[in-house]
């Protein structure tokens, strides 16, 4: 087989040169929550309920609506982490007082073999999944009263911040034979996926660099008269070709000229069905997945394979923020500063391209950064594209100032949080015309060169990084500078050298006007040694400082420091603003305002 003796099997791997995923990513999962929910029992919850069996019910195949075609099938995330098991109609269960876990798995008609195959064994899923036991699905009643004598079951419920959806709850026949506990296990898992282990990072980095590369495939094959759909295909297809993902992250977003001021374009109203001409810039937001970890990446690239110099200078705009944004980037920094940071680059850079004129502070309090970036700044990434912890219980409030009021999270950044780092200007006919009707706002354009810079349509750089303790490891590997997109475009291979993944920090936290040629792709997997993330593994204690602080639900503000003690529950707000540059403290302590775009 050519493993070593005594490793298990991957859980995941599609053959080739892929990555192996073995079974320790998702017992480290589970010890985490173990850990976290333990804490919080102790802290939060009524001791009279005694703690009990965690209950995660994995996803069902689901027909295309009446028909007996069946849409490919995608694992419900909570399960997927716990578990790793991609199949539909699963259930687990993971014990919050010994650590062991349990699978269960449907029993399979005979008269399904000839379609499906066999069904597996259960000694085979107790191998290659790494549980302690494996059971039928109509078991369930007998292992969870019985064998496990599960006093209290404890099931999600909750609602996605982003989606504003509920999180699914596990259900079974003879459930009601339970104590059921609603409160504990929604916040300590979705707390659990907020910061990645070791594991977790190589897994997303191994998709960012196949990811990277179909970017690029797809820049070097661009061409006037070329589909959007054209785009999408091949990317869609290398991912798929290179890296073994079968689905993409998100709905495909290419959108050439005025059509990517439309943020989520893409959708069926807008498959990505227009021709890209010479002349305009092509907005291209990608990513694909493997085991249900994602990547989400944006380039912009000129059609023709050069900029214009309005091109440039609006892209120059958003590049230099994006580099400005990830040299910040650091523990102890919120992303609500980040995002105010973000709108003064875009700003400035849009003064210096000639757009805007005045004084730049007073833009920032008529909220122009929203009519240009009307998004959050950047958001979590991992098992969902929009990774959930955002808005939980104790986080900071989600701001209320015109385009801040889009962050998917407001929180603290530390040690192991991955996030995107996307900027962007667009040039939203909706949004412009609001602001050219406001006095307050219609003063800061220079409406020549602004109708000179519709055609553009919007300019997104979107980079997925890691947050080390000194800073951030950038896992995207493309072409960034004008200079290198147009060369790239040109046949030029990329990447052309290979950097240390901490030179963002090499010279003390800043980056040189150019981007960074990208990181060591290769040597990613020695993860722990570029990152200086410490994931301890043995104890209960060590693993409460791998989670997000395992703090007091009752309390709120933002997260504990970085240099806090893993238990403590006092919260405290400073430092974030001091961790910015001068710029940044200046932008951030702003009076907040409502007036502008909404």
């Amino acid at each position: 087989s050519g493993r070593g003796r005594g490793k298990p099997a991957p859980v995941f791997h599609m053959g080739k040169k892929t990555l192996k995923i073995g079974p320790e990513l998702f017992a480290l999962n589970r010890r985490k929550l173990v850990a976290l929910a333990k804490h919080l029992h102790a802290q939060e919850h009524n001791l009279a309920t005694a703690l009990g069996v965690a209950l995660i019910q994995g996803g069902d195949s689901a027909p295309r609506y009446c028909t007996d075609c069946e849409n490919i099938f995608r694992q419900e995330s909570y399960f997927a982490y716990l578990f790793g098991a991609l199949e539909p109609g699963l259930s687990g269960a993971v014990d919050l007082r010994t650590g062991l876990a349990y699978l269960f798995v449907p029993r399979q008609d005979e008269a399904y073999a000839p379609w499906v195959g066999a069904q597996k064994s259960r000694a085979h899923y107790k191998q290659r999944f790494g549980v302690a036991e494996v059971h039928y699905t109509d078991e369930m009643v007998r292992v969870l009263g019985e064998d496990l004598q599960a006093a209290t079951l404890h099931v999600l419920r909750g609602v996605n911040s982003d989606s504003g959806l509920p999180a699914r709850s596990a259900s079974f026949e003879g459930m009601s034979n339970f104590v059921v506990d609603e409160t504990l296990l929604f916040d300590a898992l979705a707390e659990c996926r907020v910061v990645k282990s070791e594991a977790e990072i190589e897994v997303l980095a191994y998709v960012n660099r196949i990811c990277s590369a179909a970017h690029v495939a797809v820049m070097q094959e661009c061409a006037p008269g070329m589909m959007e759909y054209e785009a999408e295909a091949r990317f869609l297809f290398e991912c798929y070709k290179r890296g073994g993902m079968r689905l993409p992250a998100y709905t495909p977003i290419v959108a050439s000229g005025r059509r990517a001021a439309q943020l989520h374009y893409g959708h069926a109203g807008a498959p990505n069905a227009g021709a890209m001409r010479d002349g305009e810039l092509v907005l291209m937001d990608l990513g694909c997945e493997y085991c249900a970890y994602g990547a989400d990446i944006t380039s912009t690239i000129p059609v023709s394979g050069r900029f214009t110099p309005d091109q440039r200078a609006i892209y120059d705009a958003v590049l230099n923020a994006q580099l400005a944004l990830i040299a910040a980037v650091k523990p102890g920094v919120s992303m609500k500063d980040l995002h105010h940071l973000g709108e003064r680059h875009v700003l400035s850079g849009l003064k210096k391209a000639g757009l805007l004129v005045g004084k730049l502070d007073e833009m920032l309090r008529a909220s122009m950064g929203a009519v240009f970036m009307p998004h959050g700044l950047g958001h979590f990434v991992g098992l969902d594209t929009h990774d959930v912890g955002g808005y939980g219980r104790g986080c900071p409030p989600r701001p209320k100032t015109p385009g801040a009021c889009y962050l998917r999270t407001a929180r603290t950044l530390k040690a192991g949080m991955v996030l995107t780092v996307e900027p962007a200007v667009y040039f939203i006919p909706e949004l412009l015309s609001k602001a050219l009707r406001k006095p307050a706002t219609a003063r800061f354009f220079d409406t020549q060169v602004l109708s000179r810079l519709l055609v553009i349509g919007g300019v997104r750089l979107e980079d997925d990084v890691v947050v080390t303790r000194t800073g951030c490891v950038n896992l995207t590997n493309l072409p960034r500078s004008c200079d290198d997109v147009e060369a790239v475009m040109a046949g030029a291979k990329w990447p052309r050298e290979v950097i240390k993944a901490n030179a963002y920090q090499a010279s003390g936290g800043t980056l040189p006007h150019e981007p960074s040629l990208g990181e060591s792709v290769e040597g990613i997997r020695r993860v722990r040694s570029l990152t200086d993330i410490v994931i301890e593994e043995e104890t209960s204690q060590q693993l409460l400082a791998v989670v997000s602080p395992p703090l007091s639900f009752r309390e709120s503000a933002v997260d504990a420091p970085p240099e806090a003690e893993p238990r403590e529950v006092e919260l405290r707000a400073d430092g974030a603003v001091s961790a910015l540059s001068a710029d940044a403290a200046r932008s951030v302590s702003l009076e907040e305002t409502e007036s502008g775009v909404a």
